[in-house]
């Protein structure tokens, strides 16, 4: 399978959100990210739709930001790494994964680990 890591290390390949090819692939990813707590309600397909990471966002870890700021493409890639930028998104990762081990069915959690839970080895290749 191909693999599309973003400058976190996040595999976009897999990710419910980048994947979606229809509303009803949206809502149900709207669901996951409710279920697993990324987001305090189920949201609206459009603000579902992923359209990859870029300078016009808002990164909750504030990557996008500071690879702009480095001129890297990844944060591998950074004299910097790894840095407390990372090592806290690592951490938080880690309690996504706990959360998610408890919400999520078996299939649903696999495809979430893929994309988001190899963040590290992701960020090593």
């Amino acid at each position: 399978m191909d693999e599309i890591i973003t400058l976190c290390g996040d595999n976009c390949a897999v990710c419910p959100r980048y994947t979606a090819h229809s509303n009803e692939d949206l809502r149900k990813a709207a669901e996951l990210w409710h279920r697993v707590g990324w987001r305090v309600s189920i949201v609206p397909a459009e603000e579902m739709r992923c359209t990859g990471c870029s300078s016009h966002k808002q990164c909750t870890y504030h990557l996008v930001e500071c690879t702009a700021e480095h001129r890297v493409e990844k944060c591998s890639q950074c004299g910097s790494f790894p840095c407390r930028k990372i090592s806290a998104m690592l951490e938080r990762s880690q309690e996504y994964q706990k959360k998610c081990r408890e919400v999520c069915t078996e299939q649903e959690y696999e495809r979430l680990a893929k994309a988001f839970f190899e963040k590290e080895r992701n960020l090593r290749k």
